[in-house]
């Protein structure tokens, strides 16, 4: 019975843990969402706040069943109710407003490629993790490496440089940053088709990253529900238990 709410406790302490490492990641996809998008970092906080509910929901479900304390299940059932009931929603909401977050995300890289500048320290965190990114994926652009002809940079320099990080060539990925110049010098505005770069989006790799990695989420999603509703269930079998509060089981301070 005890194991529940240790469980909990562990739940609580993931969830607080990811929403931490949401805000302080600097070098991956989600880096790059959360220095663009002010929803994902009050997302982040929502997660920090839900962990540390959770772990303290557990705690009072853990205090509330070895005193036999009725008022502390049935706020424990009440908050796990409004938690769950939460998540639901939230997944809802993702779900019905997938293409609007899909658009949204497409501006954010977009604008992010056009404006990049590897002399500008304001913005040195997004880029590095934007460059990460494209070098993990092995991606250029978000549909694909000609969206990099728009960067303002490229443009004044007739295109004959192109981003590290989209490189198919060893050489350039050791910077992994910043631009890189073309060997062959092309007559007039080269294009991107001119660059050593890789052809794929990285809006597919990401994509098929989603794909790839969809059990593992629907799983761990539908394992907290599931612990959630055991949780539910067991305060309201407690609290059915308990005949009568007895506030001398308390524990003084």
């Amino acid at each position: 019975m005890y194991v529940l709410f240790l469980l909990f406790q562990i739940l609580g302490a993931v969830i607080l843990g990811f929403g931490i490492w949401i805000l302080a990641d600097k070098t991956s996809f989600i880096a790059v969402l959360q220095m663009s998008s002010p929803s994902l970092k009050a997302g982040a906080y929502i997660l920090i706040g839900v962990g540390a509910l959770t772990m303290l929901m557990g705690f009072l479900g853990c205090l509330g069943a070895v005193n036999e304390i009725r008022c502390l299940l049935a706020l424990y059932f009440t908050c796990l109710m409004i938690i769950l009931l939460t998540q639901i929603a939230a997944a809802l909401v993702i779900y019905f407003q997938k293409e609007t977050l899909k658009v949204e995300l497409s501006n954010i890289v977009v604008d992010l490629i056009k404006d990049y500048d590897p002399s500008n320290d304001d913005k040195r965190n997004l880029q590095d993790a934007w460059d990460y990114v494209q070098t993990q994926i092995a991606c250029c652009g978000w549909t694909g490496a000609k969206e990099w002809e728009n960067n303002e940079i490229l443009r004044n320099k007739s295109n004959t440089e192109y981003p590290c990080s989209c490189s198919n060539r060893s050489k350039d990925l050791v910077e992994g940053r910043g631009f890189c110049v073309l060997d062959d010098p092309v007559n007039g505005t080269a294009t991107y088709a001119d660059w050593p770069v890789h052809e794929q989006g990285c809006m597919d790799g990401v994509e098929q990253w989603l794909k790839d990695n969809l059990g593992i989420i629907l799983g761990v999603c539908t394992g907290v529900a599931v612990i959630e509703l055991l949780g539910m269930i067991l305060s309201i079998s407690l609290c059915k238990n308990i005949h009568s509060e007895d506030y001398t089981k308390v524990p003084k301070s």
